[in-house]
């Protein structure tokens, strides 16, 4: 999905909030949670999440989602990432 279209979805689905995050290699970041559901979408570069034990890397061109209050833990690949993300606060739809 391009990055137009995939703000217009964020947009159609609720999230108030639109952003590009950029984060750079290598870094970690230990488990924790977010009081909003996330949409986003990779733009370059990779990121690693691991919720309940499960280790999944998103690479350009493909989403992660989170609801609200998920813990996970976040590791950035080796070129660093930039990603396309939506919040939407909790029970906004």
């Amino acid at each position: 999905m391009d990055r137009a279209s995939f703000e217009a979805r964020l947009k159609a689905e609720g999230f108030p909030e639109i952003r590009v995050n950029e984060l750079q290699a290598g870094r970690h970041n230990a488990e924790h949670s977010h009081p909003f559901d996330v949409l986003g979408l990779v733009l370059e570069g990779d990121i690693t999440l691991t919720v309940q034990g499960e280790v999944r890397t998103y690479r350009a061109g493909e989403e992660f989602s989170m609801k609200a209050g998920c813990a996970h833990v976040e590791d950035i690949g080796a070129q660093g990432v930039k990603y396309l993300v939506g919040r939407r606060p909790v029970g906004a739809s």
